[in-house]
């Protein structure tokens, strides 16, 4: 589900707030775009290594061509079942069942996204022990997997850590540890989340650019759920930071969809761009340049029209300067034969473009 982004305001009702200073808004528009850009470029990087891990518990979910049709279509269905489910009943009750569930998906995206700093860490001689969880479905040759996961006492530590900063969320609703679990799920989202090719990302953002048009300026759906819903599904900063420090409620957000949706179109580029076998990462950094400029475009248009603006810009600018590039990597994609399983990255052919 797509979240407002960049707006002035915490959620909720409430009493009326003295307005931010320049330096508080200056401050919190300059971590938010900090905070959207490090999942990004470390997510895209990991997304190489993923793609070409054997590991099935690390395996990328690709999304095709009808994956991203049926996106938007599938994104405003829950967005307006949220809505009405706030309407009818107690918001106490639906935040509260939310919690528990981000809470679980929290703590596993948290211990997934430190593990490989953790394990730098951890001494030579500490007692790593391997484990693996199975889940099987028939028996004898029918038998299916449903869910096989590997993992090492490292893994365990790193869950016990990721548990308390969960804790600390459920208990506190702070928004430290909302931001923690923020970056976590943004961050796995790119690694994870692969884009088959350019065309597929063309119709994904632009579905959801359509979508974000609708649901923002056409209707009050969006903004009233992304006030109701107390979940991790955004970033948030405070603009009262230097006047109240780490108390402070005052918050500028950005979703994080905003950040994963573009997010996997850069990694799909880098991917393409290490496949030409080149030292140059020239369509990664040009749409990395892209999605800057347009989320400093979506942060400028909200700031001068107040409005609860998603980043429509974001996507817009992202979209026409990734069609663009597209158009070079077409002729490309022609001579270029080789595929990540043939360089061990992966059992599906990579090509960005349909011949």
């Amino acid at each position: 589900m797509e979240e407002a982004a960049a707006h002035n305001g915490s959620a909720g009702a409430g009493p009326a707030r003295p307005p931010a200073t320049p330096g508080g808004m200056a401050l919190a528009y300059g971590s938010l775009v900090l905070m959207a850009l490090l999942p990004i470029f470390f997510g895209a990087l990991r997304s190489v290594s993923c793609a070409r891990s054997k590991n099935s518990s690390e395996m990328p979910e690709t999304i095709t061509s009808r994956d991203a049709a049926r996106f938007p279509i599938v994104a405003s269905c829950t967005l307006l079942g949220l809505y009405l489910f706030f309407k009818i009943f107690s918001q106490e009750y639906i935040n509260l069942l939310l919690s528990m569930y981000f809470f679980v998906l929290g703590i596993l995206a948290l211990s997934h996204t430190i593990s490989p700093m953790m394990n730098r860490f951890f001494p030579a001689n500490f007692p790593n022990k391997q484990y693996q969880l199975l889940f099987t479905e028939g028996s004898g040759e029918s038998k299916e997997e449903i869910v096989n996961y590997e993992f090492d006492t490292k893994d365990l530590v790193c869950l016990a850590l990721s548990s308390v900063v969960g804790v600390w969320y459920l208990l506190r609703k702070h928004w430290i540890a909302n931001n923690l679990f923020g970056l976590a799920f943004s961050l796995n989202g790119v690694e994870l989340l692969h884009l088959n090719n350019v065309s597929t990302g063309c119709i994904l953002l632009g579905g959801l650019f359509i979508y974000d048009v609708f649901w923002v300026f056409g209707t009050n759906v969006m903004v009233t759920v992304a006030k109701s819903f107390e979940a991790p599904i955004k970033l948030v900063f405070p603009q009262d930071l230097l006047e109240k420090g780490l108390e402070a409620d005052n918050f500028a957000m950005l979703g994080l969809g905003d950040i994963v949706i573009p997010g996997i179109f850069i990694a799909l580029l880098l991917r393409f761009d290490i496949s030409l076998k080149k030292n140059t990462h020239t369509y990664f950094y040009t749409s990395f340049v892209a999605y800057i400029f347009g989320l400093g475009l979506t942060i400028f248009i909200m700031h001068i029209f107040k409005h609860a603006q998603v980043s429509s810009a974001v996507r817009c600018t992202c979209n026409l300067a990734l069609e663009a590039a597209s158009w070079g990597i077409n002729p490309l994609c022609s001579a270029v034969s080789d595929t990540m399983s043939a360089e061990g990255q992966g059992s599906a052919p990579f090509k960005l473009i349909r011949a």
